[in-house]
């Protein structure tokens, strides 16, 4: 170790620092009450959600990943369908596509990380239902042209916005664009639950009741079941919680924001590529990924010298052992693949003080002088 140095990745501990007695306060209230499930918490704070979001209906569910699902099933995609996806992402939103018998398609990215309108055009053919862009790291996709696209070829678009929430693009906010927008609450979001928790956006309110009633084995009242459903509720208390911190959270998101911008004026553009943000975004930076030659030696170097870091992600979705019936192979998507070996994920959470964002910037740039 060659620095006593420590720049977290996450950390949780400052968080219970800060929010502590806030948290308390939504336990007490929802344990007082005793209302654990479909509490007055969680339609508060679909409430909020939606007006925060700028949309019509927001739906609380137990997670991202089954925002995706049952969005997609609300909408009638299944066997036989075709939905197109980049393959960069986490595995929740190719996974989503597959366990309803509908066909993940993969199309090519951009060095922003993004799904490629260009190479989603070249993947519609007669079987295609759907796209479902990827807003990675909290960067909205490229969405006008992928929205000309569906509607030239009649196509839902689902968003994948679970990194992205506050995230702009031409002024209008992540999963506002397409048909539904999915949103995850996980623990290492920037709206985060204390554990799993997910909702879906939209302005379709039929796709909303269905999945109100979806996410409650799909009853009507408390006896009639009107199709077989899933439990897919969020607890009272991870709403009340989420409702606490979406007040807070543009406040987070923009002391992501700074370190962001720090990021880009420390770090050396000779040998690192930094995500730059165009005048049409506004980045909330769930992840600040770079990329870099000699990928795996910076990594060891900064844990040696205290810096935590992640890969977002090592082994891209198409050449994954789940993904082999697909019928992809090494060299079908190379931006995608030029970026696997590339790509590094520094820490940039809310709690990190200028001096840390100085100390990694400085450890990344001492990498590569030496």
């Amino acid at each position: 170790m060659t620095n006593s140095w420590r720049v977290p990745y996450v950390n949780f501990p400052a968080q219970w620092e800060e929010e502590g007695d806030l948290v308390r306060e939504c336990i007490e209230a929802v344990f007082s009450r005793g209302d654990f499930v479909g509490g007055e918490a969680v339609a508060l704070f679909e409430t909020e959600a939606a007006s925060y979001c700028g949309v019509d209906q927001v739906v609380a569910l137990n997670s991202g990943t089954d925002a995706l699902i049952m969005s997609m099933r609300g909408l009638g995609i299944g066997p036989g369908d075709e939905v197109i996806t980049p393959p960069n992402s986490f595995v929740a939103s190719t996974a989503a596509i597959a366990h309803l018998g509908a066909t993940p398609v993969f199309a090519d990215i951009l060095p922003d990380q993004n799904i490629d309108p260009e190479a989603v055009a070249n993947e519609i053919t007669q079987n295609t239902r759907a796209i479902m862009p990827v807003h990675l790291t909290g960067r909205v996709a490229d969405m006008d042209p992928i929205m000309d696209l569906a509607r030239k070829h009649d196509l839902f678009v689902i968003e994948d916005a679970a990194q992205a929430i506050g995230s702009r693009y031409n002024g209008k906010k992540a999963g506002t664009f397409g048909d539904a927008g999915c949103f995850s609450a996980h623990p290492l979001k920037n709206l985060n639950a204390g554990g799993d928790a997910g909702f879906v956006t939209t302005n379709n309110t039929d796709l909303a009741d269905n999945l109100r009633r979806m996410r409650n084995h799909g009853l009507q009242g408390r006896d009639t079941v009107l199709e077989w459903g899933w439990v897919s509720r969020m607890d009272t208390l991870q709403a009340a919680i989420l409702g606490m911190r979406l007040a807070r959270l543009d406040n987070v998101n923009a002391r992501r924001r700074h370190n962001a911008d720090l990021y880009h004026e420390l770090l050396d553009p000779m040998h690192v590529f930094l995500p730059l943000e165009r005048s049409i975004e506004h980045n909330t930076w769930h992840t600040f990924v770079i990329q870099v030659e000699r990928r795996d030696a910076l990594k060891a170097w900064l844990a040696d010298n205290g810096v935590e870091t992640a890969i977002h992600y090592p082994l891209p979705l198409h050449l994954q052992p789940a993904a082999l019936e697909l019928g992809y192979r090494e060299g079908d998507m190379p931006e995608t693949e030029r970026q696997a070996s590339r790509i590094l994920t520094l820490p940039a959470n809310q709690f990190l003080k200028d001096g840390d964002i100085e100390y990694v910037a400085n450890c990344v740039n001492r990498f590569f002088a030496a």
